[in-house]
């Protein structure tokens, strides 16, 4: 067996086990929430991370990875307790808060060499990276309560089919660079591909759950599809930046957290919006 193959079957079974997961801890959000929210606070923590330790390769930058990881866990938490009903009072956000504070004050006595690009990417962190997390049981809750897991996992299903339809679409067809100064392997014709195959996946959504309307379902898998792609070509002019390939190596044959997660960074927050002015339109 070749290293080429060798390869794919390592990318194959941990795609596979990735989407399980996923769809698995997605879905759990009626039947058993605590094992949505023990699962993308796990996602959330690793990415962060993730993040903090390829910004700390730069040599003007020094971030705390273990404090900025807790933080956007408690992010996460208290988010997901508060949207939920868990609890009610707004005191959840009191260990995020602390924890922020903390990260903007010890610049004052660590005297490292550059305090303003620490504060930067530490704060980078959690806005880029720990808050469209958060975002997830908002998203839950803007459906009836027998169809929590539907928008969450509506987000990533726009995401996966739109990616497995520009790879095929960009493969056949590619001609023309999408973004050839960031990344050079995505196409017009494949984006445009992996948008009519989201669009197909909204419809059949539609047929068998409803909630919106075909036209709602429509307009919100072109939300997901046009802010996942620049959300993952803001993740490539990260990387670009940073001089690397890879954010991680945790995923075999999929790179790191960030690499697989890049596109829901834009698309969780765009969805939110979307879906909030759906219900603002609808009053």
């Amino acid at each position: 067996m070749t290293e080429k193959q060798t390869n794919l079957i390592v990318r194959s079974i941990t795609g596979i086990v990735f989407l399980a997961v996923m769809i698995c801890g997605i879905l759990s959000l009626n039947t058993s929430p605590l094992a949505f929210a023990a699962l993308f606070a796990l996602i959330t923590g690793l990415s962060v991370r993730e993040f903090c330790d390829i910004v700390s390769e730069r040599p003007d930058v020094t971030v705390n990875p273990f404090i900025c990881s807790v933080s956007g866990v408690c992010l996460f938490l208290a988010v997901y307790g508060y949207s939920m009903g868990l609890v009610t009072h707004m005191g959840v956000f009191v260990p995020f808060i602390i924890s922020i504070i903390y990260l903007l004050i010890s610049e004052l006595y660590l005297q490292r060499e550059s305090p303003i690009n620490n504060w930067a990417y530490t704060m980078m962190s959690q806005l880029y990276v720990a808050l469209p997390f958060a975002l997830l049981p908002v998203l839950a809750t803007l459906t009836t309560g027998e169809h929590l897991w539907l928008f969450p996992l509506s987000v990533f299903i726009f995401l996966w089919t739109s990616d497995t339809g520009a790879y095929c679409f960009g493969s056949l067809f590619g001609r023309h660079r999408l973004f050839e100064r960031i990344s050079p392997k995505k196409s017009w014709e494949g984006s445009i591909g992996g948008t009519f195959v989201s669009l197909l996946a909204s419809v059949v959504l539609w047929y068998f759950y409803g909630v919106l309307t075909l036209p709602q379902w429509l307009g919100f898998a072109i939300v997901v599809v046009v802010f996942g792609t620049w959300g993952d070509l803001v993740e490539s002019l990260l990387k670009r930046q940073l001089g690397i390939k890879d954010s991680g190596n945790i995923l075999p044959g999929h790179g790191g957290m960030l690499d697989r997660f890049d596109s829901s960074l834009l698309a969780i927050p765009a969805s939110v919006v979307y879906l909030y002015t759906l219900t603002i339109i609808n009053l």
